[in-house]
């Protein structure tokens, strides 16, 4: 039996690692997690459906691969109240108020109101100081946006590392804001082919 040739798709979990690598080199390259922001909801906007967190997600392969080829996850069913449709839109305004403060913070950096914040955010409570980073090429809004944003990336990574090894490997796509995001996108698009009636596969 021949070995089936792996596809470039499925090595996207080494862009995870890289990005994730190189915020701490320098914090600018934090922006680059934008496409993994605005990806997925051009693909559901333009009819893709959920095709980037079932084939494409780098960190849903990294899960995959420290979960299940490294053993590192206890495979055990999530909670039933994480899977419930209150708590994923729940987490995900949440996410989104969290997400707006820091663009908030950063038009204060861009209007003069407040100086620039060298610091990492781990799950939206303990700040950890980022001052060996050099960010003077570039406008303190940049790097205050950067900052924010890379506290996003690194806190969503470790609540999926958590869920992880407490659950199943890929626990965290159950509850992840961009899925849920786009399987309401799924759903408008859904309503909207069929006239405004919602099927009863809408969730």
């Amino acid at each position: 039996m021949t070995k089936k040739k792996k596809s470039l798709k499925e090595y996207l979990w080494i862009l995870s690692i890289i990005y994730l690598v190189l915020g701490l080199f320098n914090i600018v390259f934090a922006w680059l997690g934008m496409i993994c922001f605005l990806v997925p909801l051009i693909i559901s906007i333009s009819g893709g459906g959920k095709a980037y967190c079932n084939s494409y997600c780098g960190r849903g392969q990294l899960l995959d691969i420290l979960g299940k080829k490294l053993g590192l996850s206890r495979n055990k069913p999530m909670p039933k109240f994480l899977k419930t449709k209150y708590f994923r839109y729940g987490f995900l305004l949440f996410f989104l108020t969290m997400f707006m403060l820091m663009t908030f913070n950063t038009y204060l950096v861009f209007a003069g109101g407040k100086g620039l914040n060298k610091a990492i955010t781990l799950l939206w409570v303990w700040k950890l100081p980022w001052n060996w980073v050099n960010t003077s090429f570039v406008t303190p809004w940049v790097a205050q946006f950067a900052f924010g944003f890379y506290s996003v990336m690194i806190t969503s990574t470790i609540l999926g590392l958590i869920t992880m090894m407490l659950y199943k490997p890929r626990s965290w796509c159950v509850y992840c804001p961009m899925g849920t995001m786009t399987q309401g996108i799924c759903t408008i698009n859904r309503v909207l082919e069929s006239g405004g009636v919602a099927t009863p596969s809408d969730s």
